[in-house]
């Protein structure tokens, strides 16, 4: 095991989320450039895709940081149901105390690959399908383009991969840079990076959008950037 931050430690080409739930939020954080922004965005954009009786579904909420805000920007909002979704039950257990007084949100623990996702207004997807399989991601997207209400909104962020070698070139020293100025040391950083490889799987903006348009989206609008960071609001 290596250290990839000052309490989390993990093997080459092994990343995983299990067992890192009370060190998940310092460590994300520190590695996301806009994380907490992302999140306020998130909840605006929700002003514009709540009818009466919405149902927004999360896919992979982790530790419930992204719930908690949500409901809490609606909080006048009884009539909607939130569904949280992620396959770490340790992760689930900390969004169920963040979330615990809220009688909106329910959590489920399955698995994206496999999960039936229920039809709702919202779906959102905060840096998670990048963990998914290449082979098993389209299926993903097109299930989300069924599961939503016609007019409802996917709000979708991921990292993405460069267009080219040089500008991906660029990417990877500017991410570099953003973590040594957040307190990684470089063995941390190139550790974290040795255990990402199989694991997580960016694909291009184009990529993205690629897969989206296939699923059935059209209304496609990035709605932030940060270098390597993107958040996408697609609207069926």
């Amino acid at each position: 095991m290596a250290q990839v931050d000052d309490r989390i430690s993990a093997e080459n080409a092994a990343w995983t989320f299990s067992g890192i739930a009370d060190e998940f939020d310092e460590h994300v954080i520190k590695s996301v450039p806009l994380y907490e922004i992302g999140h306020d965005l998130v909840c605006k954009l929700s002003d514009f895709f709540l009818p009466e009786n919405a149902v927004v579904t999360e896919l992979g909420t982790s530790t419930g940081a992204l719930a908690g805000k949500f409901l809490r920007h609606n909080a006048g909002r009884s009539d909607i149901r939130y569904l949280a979704v992620d396959r770490e039950e340790g992760m689930l257990e900390l969004a169920r105390q963040r979330c615990a007084e809220d009688p909106r949100v329910t959590f489920q623990n399955e698995d994206i690959v496999t999960h039936a996702i229920e039809k709702s207004t919202m779906v959102l997807s905060y840096f998670t399908l990048q963990f998914i399989p290449p082979r098993s991601r389209q299926d993903v997207y097109n299930r989300i383009y069924e599961a939503l209400e016609w007019g409802g909104a996917l709000v979708l962020f991921e990292k993405v991969r460069a267009p080219d070698a040089r500008f991906q070139d660029i990417a990877n020293q500017l991410y570099h840079e953003f973590k040594l100025d957040q307190g990684f040391d470089e063995v941390e950083i190139l550790n974290k990076q040795r255990s990402l490889k199989g694991v997580l799987e960016p694909f291009s903006t184009q990529g993205n959008i690629d897969m989206l348009r296939r699923a059935g989206f059209v209304d496609i609008m990035p709605i932030i950037k940060y270098v390597s960071f993107e958040g996408f609001l697609a609207i069926k």
